[in-house]
């Protein structure tokens, strides 16, 4: 019997290679054909301001999904970020006006980098707290910063009585001014923002590829049971990467407070959705142990600058919600058709592998004469 007969029909060991590498590069073909689309569409494209102007609202989302990154390397979500953004700007609004200790009778006015360092350990607090109930009280993480994201929020309200807090400069007789350099300030003519995103996305990447904590988080995400009985410590993984998270969400509310000179609870709303689409355009898994800063950057840019591109040439506002949603669907099914892809080619393997293995056919020996006796 013909044995090429009963093999299953492979595709070509090329044209898998060329898929894997279209799929891996996806995110930076779609920014590529942006790109040159609103380029074409609008002259002011790119010039070089509205380059920087763009690179500024991507850094907000930029920043987020970074922390959201180190999440999802863990299998978990944390859909508390846009309301932590919230909170701390709101924080931020209350130091900077005046903190009345009703008590003491007094009013305290700290310093502008105090207040940058109360408002991002509330962040990481309220991370630490999502960390704790999904590793101490075992709940889902998805309902665990769900409920945080309505009591962060409800905070944030409560705090600022739903009200907004202007006029956040300072005052030069109280000391307090400069907060206004997160959001408008330039080092080398560059936004602060961008240089805080470029130094956060340095640290991460140091922290996941050049660290142990790196290899535990990946190994989490893999498997978390065979992870732990290895010796990785999973629940401190986990409280810490929420508590990063919280970092960063909280980051991001200073630099949209110092950047607008205002604080509004609303702050951050939908923030945590952005967030998720950069990591997971950029070819994360929601499932865990696949993700890359590189990936998570330029998802982030592939939102902004498509969100940018879609307003300057007048597209409205509810296409833009269409628009942005079937980007977020169609990333994910190439990420399925990534992954597709890689068990045909381990299959390919696997069958090349046994087609090598196996022993060349013997030919039967010819009879013996017979012998006299």
């Amino acid at each position: 019997m013909n044995r090429s007969a009963q093999q299953p029909a492979q595709r070509p060991a090329w044209s898998l290679r060329v898929g894997d590498v279209l799929l891996e590069l996806r995110a930076f073909i779609a920014l590529a054909v942006i790109i040159v689309i609103f380029a074409a569409l609008s002259d002011n494209y790119l010039n070089p301001s509205n380059l920087i102007t763009m690179s500024r609202h991507v850094a907000i989302n930029a920043i987020l999904a970074l922390g959201m990154l180190l999440v999802i390397l863990t299998g978990g979500i944390d859909l508390s970020v846009g309301s932590i953004v919230g909170l701390s700007g709101i924080v931020a609004g209350v130091l900077l006006q005046g903190w009345e200790i009703t008590s003491f009778n007094v009013i305290l006015f700290p310093q502008v980098w105090a207040v940058i360092v109360i408002s991002l350990v509330v962040g990481t607090v309220v991370g630490a707290f999502n960390g704790i109930l999904i590793t101490r009280f075992k709940v889902a993480p998805f309902i665990a910063t769900l409920g945080m994201l309505y009591v962060a929020r409800g905070t944030a309200l409560l705090i600022s009585n739903g009200a907004t807090f202007p006029r956040l400069g300072g005052s030069p007789e109280l000391g307090n001014t400069g907060f206004s350099f997160l959001g408008t300030g330039r080092i080398g003519g560059i936004p602060v923002s961008i240089w805080l995103m470029v130094l956060f996305a340095i640290v991460i990447w140091v922290l996941i590829r050049k660290m142990p904590f790196g290899r535990w988080l990946y190994a989490t995400g893999g498997n978390a049971r065979a992870a732990e009985l290895s010796g990785v410590p999973v629940k401190k993984v986990t409280t810490r990467v929420y508590m990063v998270s919280g970092l960063c969400a909280a980051m991001v509310g200073l630099i949209i407070a110092s950047e607008l000179t205002s604080a509004a609870p609303q702050t951050g709303e939908t923030f945590e959705l952005n967030a998720i689409a950069a990591v997971v355009i950029g070819g994360a898994s929601l499932a865990g142990g696949r993700g890359t800063v590189r990936g998570a950057l330029v998802g982030a840019f592939v939102i902004g600058f498509l969100s940018d591109g879609l307003v300057m040439v007048g597209v409205s506002t509810f296409w833009q919600i269409v628009i942005k949603g079937a980007v977020i669907v169609l990333a994910v099914m190439l990420d399925q058709g990534q992954q597709s892809l890689k068990r045909s080619q381990a299959a390919a393997v696997a069958a090349a592998s046994v087609r090598h293995s196996e022993p060349p056919a013997s030919t039967p020996a010819p009879p013996t004469a017979p012998v006299a006796v």
